[in-house]
């Protein structure tokens, strides 16, 4: 007996994440934050028809989404996203940012100077660099791809829904 062929249909979002998350990853790493409106590929077409040619085989049912550029100065990701607000038109929004990740026990005898343990982290030698391309609608989805700069592949990207839940609640807060 043939073994079952299983085939996961992506969301609309799921598919507008990765492929945003592709675009980024084709400008390499070390990366500043980079934030996306996302809109309605229809919407979009029929505000700006000379973009149906640029968009190509775009689903009209999906998403897509535009880089924003001039983005205010701010200390922290945190800071930045407590400037953003999005008009209606503006469905959801996506940012990709770069993190260093380690295991949990890592964070354990750092350093009570903050630059001391920022430096602490960043050279550990279990410490994994990787890149969240956060995405969420207005409607309450939401998704998350995770690339890891050791494993620098497409076919390696993670997609869930739980990896960064603070990120995904700064990025909600914006769409208020």
């Amino acid at each position: 007996m043939p073994e079952p062929t299983f085939r996961y249909v992506l969301s609309p979002l799921m598919t507008c994440a990765v492929e945003t998350e592709r675009h980024v990853a084709g400008f390499g790493w070390d990366q500043p934050p980079r934030l996306f409106a996302l809109v309605p590929t229809a919407q979009l077409i029929a505000a700006e028809p000379a973009l149906a040619e640029q968009l190509g085989s775009a689903d009209p049912d999906g998403f897509t989404a535009v880089e924003q550029d001039g983005l205010p100065t701010a200390d922290s990701l945190e800071e930045l996203l407590g400037q953003i607000a999005w008009p209606d038109e503006v469905a959801g929004t996506a940012i990709a940012v770069e993190r260093v990740v380690v295991p949990p026990e890592a964070e354990q005898d750092l350093p009570a100077d903050p630059q001391a343990a920022l430096q602490a982290l960043a050279t550990h030698p279990d410490r994994t660099e990787v890149r969240l391309l956060v995405a969420v609608l207005r409607d309450g989805e939401t998704t998350t791809a995770l690339r890891q700069r050791a494993h620098d592949d497409d076919a390696d990207v993670a997609l869930g829904q739980d990896i960064a839940p603070g990120l995904v609640e700064a990025l909600r807060a914006t769409l208020r």
